[in-house]
């Protein structure tokens, strides 16, 4: 059977995808200043619609991360059939989607405007992009995991430290220096340092 989540984040209609598309470049052009008015026009849509799709400009901004956030797939695989090929490919694609969608420009904004935000208790837009997307995130992969220590595949005690594990891994120091404006960071060869990242996992974790 496989293993499959349902996630809200994915169900956006194409049309509701192109509006939040729109709503993340604005916060990338003007910062924080996001407002139904803007979203409506650059979307063009009416601020009818955006109100009854999102309620509010605090369910738009909600939307908003859990469209970016739902670029880091949740990898498909099949509990009676889980192999350590399939295992280790899905974590690695997990990997790649996960450095592909931290390094863009939205994430480095979005996680600026957040940081801002929680420390000046402005609005609740620092909960939001933790709750919808971090923690969104990590409940992707800790089934995939788990799955893969009920095949014997992995082994660890708890689930949660083997994520984090894999989330230090992956990310390293990049998300912070990107944060903090560092212009030496290079732009990194995903595909290489997602494999690097899954090696390293596995050979922690690994059962073989």
């Amino acid at each position: 059977m496989a293993l499959t989540i349902k996630v809200s984040e994915e169900a956006f209609t194409p049309r509701q995808q192109a509006v939040l598309t729109a709503a993340l470049d604005l916060l990338v052009e003007n910062g924080d200043g996001l407002t139904m008015t803007a979203v409506a026009r650059r979307a063009s849509c009416s601020k009818e619609t955006l109100y009854k799709w999102f309620g509010d400009r605090e369910g738009l901004l909600t939307a908003t991360v859990q469209w970016q956030a739902a670029k880091v797939r949740m990898p498909q695989v099949d509990r009676t059939t889980l192999s350590a090929k399939k295992l280790r490919e899905s974590v690695e694609q997990f990997a790649r989607d996960l450095l592909t969608t931290i390094e863009g420009d939205i994430s480095v904004t979005l996680n600026r405007i957040a940081v801002t935000h929680a420390a000046s208790d402005k609005d609740r837009l620092g909960e939001i992009v933790l709750e919808n997307g971090p923690l969104a995130i990590r409940r992707r992969l800790k089934p995939i995991l788990e799955a893969g220590r009920e095949a014997r595949l992995l082994r660890f005690d708890n689930s949660e430290d083997a994520y984090r594990t894999f989330f230090g891994l992956v990310v390293r120091d990049v998300q912070i220096r990107l944060l903090l404006g560092d212009k030496t960071l290079k732009q990194t060869d995903i595909d290489v340092e997602a494999k690097a990242a899954t090696n390293q996992f596995f050979a922690l974790y690994g059962t073989d």
